[in-house]
């Protein structure tokens, strides 16, 4: 697995949305709607508001039953479609479990910049989608 950061969020087309994210000296453009990229760059500004957003309120529910985002995993991709994994930890009675849940990349993510959690990616997916800092185009929102 490789470390991976958010290099940002902008818009690669008419309406077409992307988050790239940078592993290794290589980047993975993932699109995603305007209303994902709107949730990833709300976590990552910060911004709150009055009543929780989707996301917070996935967050707050793990945290009132106990447990708390340890990562998140961009790990497959198949017919031009990145799968990824959060993973969630629990402590009982000092007995650490982990839960590993299904996710879009976007949900997963949006996650990951409420919590600071570690993004990772497999070296299989970026060997397969990285692009180079010259192959990538986007503007910021």
């Amino acid at each position: 697995m490789l470390r991976a950061r958010i290099k940002g969020v902008g818009t690669a087309g008419n309406d077409a949305h992307a988050v790239v994210v940078e592993a290794g000296g290589r980047y993975l453009p993932v699109m995603i709607t305007g209303d994902q990229a709107r949730s990833i760059q709300i976590g990552i500004s910060g911004e709150s508001f009055e009543r929780p957003l989707t996301h917070d309120l996935l967050l707050t529910t793990i945290n009132e039953m106990g447990g708390a985002l340890d990562r998140i995993v961009v790990d497959d991709l198949m017919n031009g479609t990145f799968y990824a994994k959060v993973h969630v930890e629990r402590y009982d009675k000092g007995e650490r479990e982990e839960f590993v849940i299904d996710a879009r990349p976007s949900d997963a993510i949006a996650l990951s910049v409420r919590t600071e959690a570690p993004i990772e990616v497999s070296e299989e997916v970026m060997d397969e989608a990285g692009r180079t800092e010259d192959e990538i185009e986007f503007r910021d929102i």
